[in-house]
């Protein structure tokens, strides 16, 4: 029989429907950019897994194992170019409609991925950090996000964002709790206030959003943050999305202009 999951109360009732990090040796950022073309956060809609194991005769479930390898690839390559942050859309809330073996399968990648990888990532100087509802995950995920969210707090070279059981919608409702729980006067709460109660207080927001797949929406991914980021949308599925792509995002950005309303 299969594993039956405990889900949120409030979780959304339908959906919107071997290459480990390289060496321990830290590598040297390359001159690929100017600093200042860089974008300082960059986020990313991993877009495409099932897609990609359809066109393949593959399950669902083999769609993410490509996922996460691409995973791999791509956080080599963003300490490779020097991006301070890096946040990854990895379990949508939403997500908790797909059937069950799918999802248990995506929380088993989660918690093999974080066990098999902390050691490259705190050899590379990745912090990593959850976004998103801890407690509501499954006793032996939250175990594991906690362990690597210790053994990597020392990183100083990428601040990996996971973002896990995560929507946007969720998160202001957290931050707006947070502030009545606070006892902020209203006339007190503000911009400042708001974005200090959320998830990534302290970060960034992000200059640059990534969505792989060809579609181009967020998917309730970082909504306040990104409010004046920059949109690229691939048409590659998640799995083929690579270093290659990943600089031709970047070159992308450092194209625009960013007027900020003005």
């Amino acid at each position: 029989m299969g594993r039956v999951l405990a889900r949120p109360t409030d979780a959304p009732p339908i959906a919107h429907v071997e290459d480990h990090l390289a060496s321990p040796a830290v590598p040297t950022p390359e001159a690929f950019l100017p600093p200042e073309d860089l974008p300082r956060h960059v986020a990313i809609i991993m877009d495409g897994n099932r897609r990609w194991a359809r066109e393949r005769g593959l399950t669902e479930v083999e769609g993410h194992v490509a996922g996460v390898e691409a995973v791999r690839r791509l956080i080599r390559h963003a300490v490779l170019r020097a991006i301070p942050t890096l946040s990854l859309y990895a379990f949508s809330r939403e997500n908790w409609a797909r059937p069950d073996e799918e999802v248990v399968g995506l929380f088993g990648l989660l918690e093999a991925a974080i066990r098999d990888e902390t050691p490259e990532l705190r050899a590379e100087g990745v912090r990593v950090r959850l976004l998103g509802r801890l407690h509501e995950l499954p006793a032996e995920t939250q175990a594991s996000i906690t362990e690597a969210l210790e053994a990597t707090g020392d990183g100083r070279r990428l601040l990996l964002n996971v973002a896990f059981n995560y929507a946007g919608r969720t998160e202001l409702v957290d931050a707006f709790r947070a502030l009545a729980a606070s006892g902020i006067a209203p006339e007190e709460i503000d911009e400042a206030a708001i974005a200090g109660a959320l998830y990534t207080a302290g970060q960034p927001d992000p200059d640059l959003v990534i969505r792989t797949g060809g579609e181009e929406r967020l998917s309730n991914f970082l909504i306040w943050q990104s409010a004046y980021a920059e949109f690229y949308t691939s048409p590659l599925l998640w799995p083929d999305f690579d270093g290659d792509a990943f600089d031709e995002a970047l070159l992308e950005y450092a194209r625009r202009t960013r007027r900020f309303g003005r």
